[in-house]
């Protein structure tokens, strides 16, 4: 395919350069691999849950294109790794799992396909039946790259346990509570030592839910420059950290790199945690009676990050027989039948509307999940990301968390970061041009 990007260059995009020949000598002379006109594909998978999830949807794969199915499982915290390597190697299957926030960075490589021909060839496919959010997660540069199988919004989750011993009445299943209201639920519900309001992440992941209900972003509409400066962001950053530093409604923070939300909730001891639906299958070992809620809502309602993952054609799948069995594959694991089987095992909320849910109850309250997707209920705000979006993070993970400490304020720790976020923003520009011309 002449618009692909060289091997060399993807080397050099992605930080491998210097794994080239060991990647090269590695695979020389391989005889072993999948059989001739298997369907190979890749996922990453940390759990026995998981793998039973995957090993479901493989049989699933077989039944359907009455043809092998190979699925490469590999460890979440190593699979982005794993995945360059084989994608620079040629050995990625014919289709690969993509967490949303890397789609842009493997769209701009020219690491995977874009699929609009593939689905406008296709009577048989309808795109209007995955969830808006999970479609916008899924494109770049106005082309769709991939097929979500999962997406789901931020959400509270609450320990009714604890509100009902405090003798606090319980929150609306379905309005969202103000940001006035929840800072004070926080602070009654706090006794320092004892029990605490609320826990979330010290982190942008979960800062950038608190930054969209309040009408701010990372970056402008444009992606050309860093917007943590903007009133309406600083003022949401400056509400988190309150809660934080001067409030002190949070367990306090032992270590910022491990600092986790989750095992902070599980204790029994916090009453609210921002976190995703995905964490249901966790959160159901608690010995405590719990629920969700929609987010809290800021100056512009309740939008918090939506996230997703998806399904990609890396750019190498020859056309022809190949990419005709790469569509097909993709086709039957985001189909209904497949995350009918994701569903049942309550893994996430499926990207398709005609899937069944993932969240039955108990909770009670896990219904609205699929009602904010749909916009019956709240909002949310897919995730927006740059091509280079883990060097982002990886500079708004240097100093901000301090501020979670008290050790720097919000002002000063954006103050540093925006001209270095700014040199991002513009490399990310340029990320988009290359992708561009490539395909002109």
């Amino acid at each position: 395919m002449g618009t692909n990007l060289s091997r060399r260059g993807f080397l050099e995009l992605t930080g491998l350069a210097g794994l080239g020949l060991a990647v090269a000598g590695s695979t020389a002379g391989c005889s072993s691999g999948p059989p001739a006109g298997a369907a190979t594909w890749a996922m990453w998978s940390s759990s026995a849950a998981e793998k039973k999830v995957w090993q479901d949807f493989s049989k699933y794969v077989e039944h359907q294109l009455g043809v092998k199915s190979v699925p490469t499982l590999t460890p979440s915290n190593g699979y982005p790794t794993k995945l360059d390597l084989q994608l620079v190697s040629g050995t990625a299957g014919l289709v690969t799992a993509l967490n949303g926030t890397l789609i842009p960075t493997y769209a701009a490589r020219g690491a995977h396909r874009p699929l609009d021909d593939l689905i406008e060839a296709d009577p048989d496919f309808h795109l209007d039946d995955f969830y808006q959010s999970s479609r916008r997660i899924s494109s770049f540069n106005n082309k769709t790259y991939a097929i979500g199988f999962d997406v789901a919004p931020t959400v509270m989750y609450y320990n009714k346990t604890l509100l009902q011993k405090q003798g606090v009445e319980l929150p609306s299943k379905t309005v969202p509570m103000p940001w006035a209201t929840f800072r004070d639920l926080a602070k009654q519900l706090t006794k320092p030592g004892e029990q605490y309001g609320f826990t979330c992440a010290p982190a942008i992941d979960d800062l950038v839910s608190w930054i969209y209900c309040a009408g701010g972003n990372v970056m402008d509409d444009a992606a050309t420059r860093s917007t943590l400066g903007d009133p309406e962001a600083m003022g949401a950053l400056q509400y988190v950290i309150d809660l934080f530093v001067k409030d002190k409604v949070t367990p306090p923070i032992k270590n910022l790199v491990t600092e986790s939300s989750l095992s902070n909730f599980m204790e029994g001891n916090v009453a609210f945690m921002q976190n995703g639906p995905w964490q249901v299958v966790n959160v159901r070992k608690a010995k405590f009676d719990w629920d969700v809620i929609p987010f809290p809502a800021g100056a512009v309602g309740s939008t918090p990050r939506v996230s997703g993952s998806s399904f990609a054609i890396p750019s190498g799948v020859r056309d022809g027989a190949e990419l005709d069995l790469a569509w097909k594959l993709l086709k039957t694991l985001t189909s209904t039948g497949a995350l009918d089987i994701y569903a049942k095992a309550g893994r996430n909320n499926p990207a398709r509307l005609s899937a069944g849910s993932a969240f039955q109850p108990p909770p009670d309250n896990l219904g609205i999940v699929q009602q904010i997707l749909a916009g019956k209920l709240a909002g949310g705000h897919a995730f927006d990301v740059t091509t280079n979006w883990n060097q982002v993070k990886q500079l708004l993970g240097q100093d901000l968390p301090r501020s979670f400490l008290g050790q720097v304020t919000v002002a000063d720790a954006i103050t540093g970061l925006t001209p270095r976020l700014d040199v991002l923003m513009r490399q990310h520009q340029d990320n988009i041009r290359q992708a561009t011309a490539r395909k002109g």
